[in-house]
């Protein structure tokens, strides 16, 4: 795989190899993408956990109409009542 990085990423990967914290510019990369996937990751289990409280709410008859939410919504940002 080849990588083109913006001169601004390439010349911070490059700093974080010559400071050591990184033996190479593969493995400052890697630690990246690695970051990158544990935040997906965390953002969607919080998601999944979110329908799966909502699931709840509604199997226990907390939840609202479709249309009241939608004209909450609606009106929260100031949209026309057909938006």
């Amino acid at each position: 795989m080849t990588l083109h990085l913006p001169a601004d990423l390439r010349r911070f990967v490059q700093d974080e190899v010559r400071s050591g914290r990184f033996t190479s510019e593969e493995d400052a990369i890697a630690a990246g993408l690695r970051l990158l996937r544990q935040r997906q990751e965390a953002e969607n289990a919080r998601t999944l956990e979110g329908i799966g409280q909502g699931i709840q709410e509604i199997k226990a008859g907390k939840g609202r109409p479709a249309e009241e939410v939608f004209a909450d919504i609606r009106c929260e940002f100031n949209l026309a009542p057909d938006a």
